[in-house]
């Protein structure tokens, strides 16, 4: 802000500019407004839409285990709304309200085993350097699980003052991820593992915590996981950040289906998976969900990426290896000899196919010297795979050209081979990068915890529901990845989350953690 004295000395130009920066914030401060009160409108009608789904849910024609589904998911919503509300609203500062009275709670039962926590100021001596007396205390209770048992802990705050100046002072409420709430961050962690590791519905979760003796109902804890969801977002950012600087990246997807409330029915949605390659040293994968499979949402993830992608021959991604930056592509395409392999092994487990079972031996081949290139540096891997590795190649594809002059046209054989010869180029990019894998492999297995769980949660309730799970499932995927317990890593990075800086976020990221001493 310039003072009216320093505006009196300035001269016409100076003005002019002063005058146009202070045009440009407006406007910005104007275009980030009305942004913000879109969104706003938007949330509040979507909010809407989940309360009328909700008090109507029971007329869906959806079986027990549906319904179940879809309140839970509804419930996480709409508590992942109002918490983004919160915050948009809070950026427009409004005039100060009165708060709204604090939901009255059931005190957590008495037979629960409890464990004090003191917080106490730092020093109780005052400004005026009378020695303080403590007259009291604040006592809040959080439920903390550690998998099989319920504890609670009873923070006891003690306020202290002054006799002479009457004043007072108290240690600070500690920082949690739900605020003023009753789970403890160990008891968020096991909610999110057991629902997105272990894919257990939290209508199931509700009655395995009912038998360890604390009955806490389903809408409770889908509310939780909404918040957590949000929360845990920047996170699942960072690590799409990190794993978006890597040369090279492992692309795939699989079906998931979605909920569309309204007529009882499901729809084909897609679970995207991108991680690193195991040659890299940093361990990661990322999930994005969408609701169908159409290229876009791939081009849509990788943005500006630039770099070589291990990948099937799905149609999709074809976009990406044509457009070019110069003359050169943007997105090099590196394929899947695994796909390739596979074919064979199909022919040869269903019928015996002689032919196929040479395929599997030449392919064999270019498997066992990749066995031995694991572990090497990249001028080692590159010199072998140039000494063996081509050599072996070469005597697959004359091989397949062989053989191809031999089998008619259509038959299943003519369709194994063709597929790896129309994607040879593709399939044999390995052998002049070291940087890249044989097959895509890594994140098919990264993806398989979810293919199996998907018996058991049938189903996203929402759009939104799926990037949630989509963004907590990378951290906890990832955490295993670098040899981490999902849990505990969950439970110190909830414990973490709302004092972290956000220039250090990355610190809590999997393949950087490090547990909190003590």
């Amino acid at each position: 802000m310039h003072t009216p004295d320093q505006l009196a000395t300035m001269d016409a130009n100076a003005l002019r500019a002063l005058a146009a920066e202070l045009i440009e914030k407006v406007a910005l401060k104007d275009k980030e407004l009305h942004r913000r009160g879109l969104r706003i409108e938007q949330l509040t009608h979507e909010m809407a839409v989940l309360k009328r789904w909700k008090y109507a849910a029971r007329s869906e024609r959806l079986d027990s285990a549906q319904l179940e589904l879809l309140q839970e998911t509804i419930d996480a919503d709409l508590a992942a709304m109002e918490l983004e509300l919160d915050g948009l609203r809070a950026g427009d500062a409004p005039t100060p309200k009165e708060p709204a009275p604090a939901p009255k709670r059931a005190p957590l039962p008495q037979e629960l085993p409890r464990t004090e926590i003191r917080h106490e100021p730092d020093s109780t001596i005052c400004a005026c350097g009378c020695q303080m007396k403590r007259i009291g205390e604040d006592v809040a209770e959080k439920l903390d699980y550690v998998p099989g048992v319920f504890t609670v802990q009873r923070h006891v705050r003690g306020k202290w003052t002054c006799a002479r100046c009457s004043t007072l002072i108290q240690a600070p409420v500690p920082a949690q991820v739900i605020d003023k709430g009753i789970p403890t961050a160990g008891l968020l962690a096991q909610v999110l593992v057991a629902k997105y590791a272990d894919h257990l519905p939290l209508y199931r979760q509700e009655r395995v915590f009912a038998r360890a003796g604390m009955a806490i109902p389903g809408s409770t804890l889908g509310e939780w996981v909404g918040v957590c969801g949000v929360r845990l977002q920047p996170l699942a950012d960072a690590l799409k950040a990190v794993l978006l600087k890597r040369p090279v990246l492992h692309g795939d997807e699989t079906p998931v289906a979605m909920l569309k409330p309204g007529n009882g029915k499901t729809h084909r949605a897609y679970l995207w998976s991108w991680c690193t390659t195991q040659i890299e040293g940093i361990d990661a994968v990322v999930f994005d969900f969408a609701d169908t499979r159409s290229g876009e949402h791939a081009r849509n993830f990788l943005g500006n990426w630039h770099g070589s992608l291990v990948c099937d021959d799905y149609s999709g991604y074809k976009a990406l290896f044509d457009a070019r930056e110069g003359n050169d592509p943007r997105v090099i395409e590196a394929g899947c000899m695994a796909h390739a392999r596979r074919k064979f092994h199909d022919l040869h487990a269903n019928n015996g196919s002689l032919i196929a079972a040479d395929a599997l031996t030449l392919i064999g081949e270019l498997y066992k010297i990749e066995r031995e290139v694991e572990g090497l540096d990249d001028n080692a891997r590159q010199r072998i795979r140039n000494d063996r590795g081509k050599p072996a190649a070469d005597r697959l594809r004359q091989w397949l050209i062989l053989h191809r002059q031999k089998v008619p046209d259509g038959t299943a054989t003519a369709k194994a081979i063709d597929y790896s010869l129309k994607r040879w180029v593709a399939l044999t990019r390995y052998l002049d990068d070291p940087r890249l894998p044989i097959d895509n492999n890594r994140v098919e297995n990264c993806i398989r915890p979810i293919a199996i769980g998907r018996s058991n949660w049938l189903f996203a309730g929402s759009l939104r529901a799926g990037k949630r799970a989509a963004a907590v499932m990378s951290l906890i995927q990832s955490a295993r990845m670098n040899g981490l317990d999902p849990y505990v890593y969950l439970k110190d990075i909830l414990e973490r989350l709302p004092t972290q800086p956000n220039s250090r976020i990355e610190e809590l990221l999997p393949h950087r953690w490090k547990a909190t001493p003590g």
